[in-house]
């Protein structure tokens, strides 16, 4: 094309762009689905069996999405012995909106300021749960560019997951993850080839900007779901064959090339039925087969159109039965926090990818490809894959970041159980309080983890100051028992410790994401 440059003037990329380092933070609290169950007066199992889920954690009014992102990132950062100025793009995807116009990049750019370091770019990337991929895309694509100037990429996916009372509240839940990017990672994302489908559709959307709930019409939201892991999951397989075809290989793209797969999970069971309709594509594309393989007595669904499928609960049920080992094998174990702690939007998928790495070695992991589903109502979809280096020796960057987060199910084990009645008491309060100016939150700071960043107040200019929890090695009762005690113990017992301000600009300190 006119002003094109010859393919052999191009740059060389940066090989293996993606994932170096992966942070996850959620709530210090959650509610037992079971005790939910008969708190709302269902049936026993409707959120534990016919959703998936067994507790779904939650924020007091101490948070929002700012102090989320503002935990996930510090952590992250000193987990992995990063200062501010080795950051060179920050975005954030969430749609958890508290201001119209100011990002919380923007927010987040206090951690910043004893670095000195105000050459980052990136704001905030809104659409449903898909804003965390589109952040991450695009800090690879810069990675990538001309733009690149050396420095790491830090993506934010966050989000706080309400629900008025209702059918929908239990599908809830709250976290986020900070994900650092950037050239020879141990998860790098498999370069064009990502399948994507975006259409306009009102499933899911909050019209209300005085309100924390959405409008969810669930039956279309499924269906939308659905569909669009059809089209995203045609489309990747196109482009994987083009690319096998281009080097010589002639196969089919199935299942089986995908070691794993993490899904965009709202919530369990919806995941499970997402594997399942993956082997109904495949099968439809399929040749007839024998009473042998996969596909063993399903000859009887070779005829149907995918359209036709999404609440057909024959085609649904034989599916799932038949996908039930590589659900075992390649999905089941990515469900950890979705189980524990609910959909959180933006993050869910990417808890996916976390809780996958916590329950497996660097051995297990090293050389396998990785399927990622993102959706955002509305709607937007990818599936795309990330390809795991081989490299698992000890101290390689594989080993850095499955060692960073080998204590996921201990802290999440190590939240406090709260009753129905006062997570009920928490959304009203939420509820009242969303959106108000001269406000001083009211929840208990004591219960929240070490180094979470919390609400201190809100000005009546609607300027909201934070402050940050002690971290555990800040405090010297921690640290005599920790010369006696487990880190095991030490984060099972997280919540009983001391919370006292500690700002990552100066100490004691109380910042602001207005101007001083």
């Amino acid at each position: 094309m006119p002003g094109s440059t010859p393919s052999s003037c191009l740059p060389q990329w940066p090989n293996d762009v993606g994932i170096i380092a992966l942070e996850v933070y959620f709530p210090s609290q959650f509610v037992d689905q079971t005790e939910l169950e008969e708190f709302d007066g269902v049936s026993a199992g409707k959120y534990t069996i016919g959703l998936g889920q067994a507790r779904m954690g939650f924020c007091s009014d101490r948070e929002d999405i700012n102090s989320l992102c503002l935990t996930v990132v510090q952590r992250l950062m000193e987990k992995n012995g990063l200062g501010f100025d080795s950051i060179g793009r920050l975005e954030v995807g969430t749609e958890t909106i508290i201001d119209k116009s100011k990002s919380v990049k923007t927010v987040l750019m206090q951690l910043f300021e004893a670095s000195g370091n105000t050459d980052v770019e990136g704001i905030d990337t809104t659409n449903a749960c898909y804003g965390g991929t589109a952040a991450l895309f695009n800090a690879v694509n810069w990675v990538e560019s001309s733009s690149w100037d050396g420095r790491y990429a830090l993506v934010v996916a966050g989000d706080i997951a309400v629900y008025a009372s209702g059918s929908a509240r239990p599908t809830g839940g709250a976290g986020a993850v900070a994900m650092l990017v950037g050239p020879d990672a141990p998860l790098a994302l498999d370069r064009g080839l990502r399948g994507t489908h975006m259409t306009h559709a009102y499933d899911f959307y909050k019209p209300d900007m005085v309100s924390e709930y959405p409008v969810v019409d669930g039956k279309q939201s499924i269906e939308c779901y659905l569909s669009a892991l059809d089209r995203c999951y045609s489309v990747y397989r196109s482009k994987i064959h083009a690319q096998w075809q281009r080097a010589g290989v002639e196969k089919s793209f199935s299942l089986e090339d995908f070691s794993f797969l993490a899904f965009h999970s709202p919530y369990c069971k919806l995941v499970q039925k997402s594997l399942a309709r993956l082997m109904l594509n495949d099968f439809l594309v399929s040749s007839p087969s024998s009473q042998t393989g996969p596909f063993a007595d399903l000859e009887a669904f070779r005829d149907i159109k995918l359209a036709d499928t999404y609440f057909d609960r024959d085609v649904e049920k034989a599916f799932m039965k038949a996908s039930a080992e590589l659900f075992e094998k390649k999905t089941k174990s990515s469900l950890l926090i979705s189980n524990q702690n609910g959909n959180m939007y933006t993050p869910s998928v990417y808890g996916c990818l976390a809780s996958l790495i916590a329950t497996h070695s660097p051995q297990q992991l090293a050389g396998q490809r990785v399927g990622l589903f993102s959706y955002g109502s509305g709607l937007a979809a990818t599936l795309y894959s990330i390809s795991v280096t081989q490299d698992h020796t000890p101290g390689s960057p594989l080993d850095k970041l499955v060692s960073s987060l080998c204590d996921l199910k201990a802290r999440l084990d190590s939240r406090r159980k709260v009753s129905p009645n006062v997570f009920s008491e928490n959304m009203k309060l939420r509820e009242e309080t969303h959106h108000l100016a001269s406000y001083t939150p009211h929840g208990s700071v004591e219960e929240l983890f070490p180094g979470t960043w919390y609400l201190t107040r809100v000005d009546d200019k609607h300027r909201r100051e934070y402050a940050r929890c002690a971290n555990i090695d800040d405090l010297p009762e921690a640290r005599q028992t920790m010369s006696n005690t487990s880190t095991e113990h030490i984060v099972g017992h997280a919540t009983k410790l001391p919370c006292v301000r500690a700002s990552a600009v100066s100490p004691g300190e109380v910042v602001s994401n207005g101007s001083h």
